[in-house]
């Protein structure tokens, strides 16, 4: 079982930066693929990021550019580096990871955190 917290969300104007962390517990973490994905109320939760055991990483083309995805292994972390918000990115980050590296399906949410970016 693997359960993942957020933290780092807040209130920032646009242009600013955020960095998000997703804190993981049990074994294997570094064999995880982890990922953020975010929701708008009454909108699909959509993808934002992902980064494999590897260290490849993937974006959304909203964030291309903008969001830098990272792991620290070692602390069983992942993170999400914000800059240049923009008021569309507002909406719930969570944070998810599949069983491994092979396993695209995401089985494991965290609680999500709030990121509201004023114009």
């Amino acid at each position: 079982q693997v359960q993942l917290v957020e933290s780092g969300g807040g209130l920032v104007q646009a242009g600013g930066s955020l960095r998000l962390s997703c804190a993981a517990s049990g074994r294997t973490f570094s064999s995880r693929v982890m990922a953020w994905f975010r929701q708008v109320p009454g909108k699909e939760r959509e993808f934002v990021a992902h980064i494999r055991s590897s260290s490849i990483t993937r974006y959304a083309d909203s964030v291309k550019g903008r969001f830098t995805i990272s792991r620290d292994n070692a602390k069983n972390t992942v993170y999400l580096q914000m800059n240049s918000l923009k008021p569309e990115d507002t909406a719930v980050y969570y944070c998810a990871a599949t069983r491994s590296d092979d396993d695209p399906r995401y089985d494991y949410w965290g609680q999500g955190t709030q990121v509201t970016v004023s114009s």
